[in-house]
């Protein structure tokens, strides 16, 4: 049984610690899926990710392709995760199922702290996923460096 670990982002921006949450997950052997709301939204992150550091690539696709099931990391705004991830990473508010937290490795809830309507979708998912006995985290880079502020 996985654990949703939830990072309220105030300091450095979506672009900035995906990828190195990502990274984590990749170094630990999963497969992962980056399920946001907005296919925009998801293809300026591929293009981010395309434009990091070279000693940093992170291998993705952008679903919709033929070889999503290949894919070590998968961009999508769908529920399913055809790359059969072990770690479900979400943005900008999209949704996540206690069944996914308790069927996966990880699940990683980014959200913009400076965001209001964000916030309150995170409190949200906090809330049903807690209330469902899925096992979480909260974490804060609030203080310059990310610590746990709480768990349940």
């Amino acid at each position: 049984m996985g654990a949703a670990y939830f990072y309220h982002l105030t300091r450095r921006p979506l672009e900035a610690t995906l990828p190195m949450l990502v990274g984590k997950a990749l170094q630990a052997g999963w497969r992962v899926a980056v399920r946001g709301v907005d296919p925009g939204r998801m293809d300026w992150l591929d293009q981010k990710l395309w434009q990091g550091p070279e000693e940093g690539f992170l291998p993705h696709g952008l679903a919709g392709g033929p070889h999503d099931a290949d894919q070590p990391v998968l961009l999508t705004t769908a529920p399913d995760m055809p790359n059969a991830a072990a770690c479900l990473m979400t943005v900008d508010g999209a949704g996540v199922e206690p069944d996914e937290v308790q069927r996966l490795e990880r699940v990683c809830i980014l959200f913009d702290g400076n965001d209001p309507d964000v916030v309150q979708v995170a409190r949200g998912q906090w809330k049903a996923l807690t209330g469902a006995g899925c096992s979480a985290q909260y974490w804060s880079e609030e203080s310059g460096r990310w610590e746990k502020k709480a768990e349940a």
